[in-house]
Parts: C-alpha cells; structure tokens; sequence
C-alpha cells in the first residue's frame, strides 16, 4: 500500500462572515421569519458550510511509500514539471526525508503528468531577472540537492521531456529507467542558460568526455536509443511503464544486504570523484569496510554454507518473505495436527 507523507505545514482558516449594506425593515423583518422557520439541522450544517476550511492546495512534490521504496514525484503537470524554487525546495526536503528513513534503502525520482522534468521555470527567471544570482547561488543547488552526494541509490523513472535542469536531475540519480519515446537534451542551450546543476560534472564520467562535449555543445536531442547505447539509460521500455519497471528495479536492489551496497556505491564515486590514483581508490575500498559490512558478509556466507542459498548463481529468497499473522498461525496449527497424526 501507497503511503503518503506531507513536508509543508498549511494553515487551515476559517471563514468569516461580514454583513454588508443596507436591509429594509420589511426585507429584515421577512428574513427573521425565514430563519425562525429554518431547521436547527439545516442552520447547523449552513454554519458548517461557512466554517469550512479552503482546499488545500496540491504539493509540489508528492512522496509516498511502496514497501521499502521511496517514491518521489514532481508534480507541476501543468508546466511539464519544470522547477521553481519553491518546488526546488520541497525536493530537497523530500530527498532529505528518504536518506533520514532507516526502512527504505532505496528511492525513485519521477514526474507527474507525462513529463519527467523540463528543466527549470523561465518564467521565474524572467520575473526578477535580480534574483537570478541567488537561484544559482543556491547551496544545495538550483534544481534541488544537485551539488551533493546523495546518500542512497536514487533511480530516475524518465519518460516525456528530460531536459535541461530536468536532465541534471536524472543524472544526479544512480540509475535511469527511460520510457522510449522519451526525450533528453540540454535544450537549454537554445537560450544561453549555463548547466550550473552538475550537468557538466556528472556526464564527462558517465559517458566520456567526446560524448559528453557532444551533447552539451550542441543541446540536441538524445533518444531512448542513443541513450541505451552510450550509458545514459540503463533500461528502455515501453511507454507508460518507466515508474512500474523502476519500481519493480528498486524492490530487487532492496532486498540484497544494504550495508555491502551502500560500501561498494560509494567506493565507486570515490573512486570517479575523489581519489587521486589507483593506490589511493583501493585503500578507500578496503578501509571504508565497517564492522557492519563485515557481520553482513559473514552472515551472508553461513547462509550459502548452511542453509544454501544462493547457490549456482540463484538469487532467489535472499531476504525473508514476510508471512501475515493469520498465516502463521494456521502454519503452527498445521504443524500440531501433523505432529499429533505422527504421535497417534
């Protein structure tokens, strides 16, 4: 089941009621007799009506759980989900939540509404053309926390426009599900707005430094093809099914040991970003192994010795299925009526 977790604290008001104008004795006269006719349960659900709370307005990201899969959604349809700051700001919230949660391993980064992310909202640049500097100078980043590691894996489900802010996005994320008519490019590149969101940083490591110099040069468009070809998707598939085969990626990742996989992501990052040369990346490797990685390898290793799993390359029952109560109970009593047969 979906559950949904809110970030921002809307204030609830209350209506107001304000007599204006001016009443005849004989229109006040006639209405003081409506209202004595009126039933107290109509006058009480009137009052109710007028007390009402306004709507509360959509958020701009949404965030759910499915299992121990963090779900989070860009939710600005209308506009093909560009960001703005605020919608900048409540991602960064919302990233910041699913790296606090110790139940959920993994996430997943989509948009709402057929588009991934069409980068960031001109319209905003173009209203206070002043504030542009401080929307760069952000600190996590314009698009949201895109000048920082992410703590834990992130996968983008792509589908629609994946383009300029919105393809940093999906770079920053570990992985890409991409849709195969879905589109990425730094169309930003039409109006002279700098990749200042990693765009530049991430990609040359990616897919190599022609390539990269390629696609931001020219801003063209790149597709699902391409895409597959060159390491930018790791997965294409059918239209409409980027979340769902996302989703279904992420519940496999989550089911290995977390502590291992966590280790070995971020030895490899080190290794793209940090180290200095090869000696350097394999001490990071050996020495960034904890005690935890070390308990989930030993435990890992009775469970292949003794109790086989995971032998001849299988990968099934890595991780204990969870049995309802009502299921467990009718297996203790199954169990009794099998011992009491044997008994008899």
């Amino acid at each position: 089941m979906l559950q949904s977790v809110k970030f921002t604290n809307l204030i609830k008001t209350t209506g107001l009621r304000a007599l204006t104008g001016f009443i005849t004795p004989g229109r006040s006269y006639c209405a003081s007799k409506d209202t004595e006719k009126q039933p107290v349960e109509e006058k009480e659900q009137n009052e109710s009506k007028e007390t009402e709370a306004p709507i509360e307005p959509e958020p701009l990201i949404k965030v759910e759980k499915n299992g121990p899969v963090t779900l989070i959604g860009i939710n600005r349809p209308d506009v093909r989900n560009c960001i703005n700051t605020e919608a900048a700001s409540e991602l960064s919230a919302a990233i910041e939540f699913y790296e606090n949660d110790l139940e959920s391993p993994i996430g997943i980064l989509y948009g709402i509404g057929g588009n991934f992310c069409s980068g960031y909202d001109l319209k905003e640049l173009t209203a206070d053309p002043g504030s542009i500097s401080n929307i760069l100078m952000r600190s996590e980043g314009a698009m949201g926390p895109t000048r920082r590691m992410i703590k834990k894996p992130l996968i983008a489900a792509v589908n629609g426009y994946c383009v300029a802010g919105g393809f940093e996005l999906a770079l920053m994320c570990d992985l890409r599900v991409m849709e195969v008519d879905a589109v990425m490019g730094f169309f930003n590149r039409r109006f002279g707005v700098p990749l200042v969101d990693g765009g530049t940083v991430r990609l040359a490591p990616m897919i190599g430094l022609s390539r990269a110099l390629d696609l931001v040069l020219t801003g063209r468009q790149i597709s699902s093809k391409e895409a597959l070809e060159i390491g930018l998707a790791n997965r294409v598939v059918a239209t409409g099914t980027a979340l769902g085969q996302a989703l279904n990626l992420a519940q496999a990742i989550a089911k290995f040991p977390q502590a291992c996989a966590h280790h070995d992501r971020e030895s490899l990052y080190n290794t793209v970003y940090n180290s200095n040369n090869k000696d350097e990346a394999l001490d990071f490797e050996l020495m960034s192994c904890g005690t935890s990685v070390l308990e989930e390898a030993k435990q890992g290793a009775e469970k292949f010795i003794k109790e086989k799993i995971g032998r001849h390359g299988s990968f099934a029952d890595l991780k204990p299925k969870e049995i309802p109560e009502w299921e467990t109970e009718e297996i203790k009593i199954e169990k009794s009526h099998k011992k009491d047969a044997k008994d008899d």
